[in-house]
């Protein structure tokens, strides 16, 4: 491996710590905007059958929603 002296290897640590934490961001960011994108596909699905009053699309578009919760 690496012959690193106290600093370099304190130094490497500290950027295998940074490259971890923004690993985890990454991953709770991908959630959020695939929970955001959720979110928007059922607005779509609620909007149109609002728009043209089908209470039975709006209720299984609803039911959808709660069971991904």
């Amino acid at each position: 491996m690496w012959n690193l002296n106290g600093r370099a290897r304190e130094r490497a640590r500290e950027l295998e710590q940074r490259v971890s934490d923004l690993e985890a961001d990454l991953v709770e960011m991908r959630r959020h905007h695939l929970r955001l994108a959720e979110l928007t596909d059922l607005t779509q699905e609620l909007l149109v059958p609002f728009a043209s009053r089908d209470t039975d699309r709006i209720d299984a578009a609803i039911e959808a929603f709660r069971r991904s919760l």
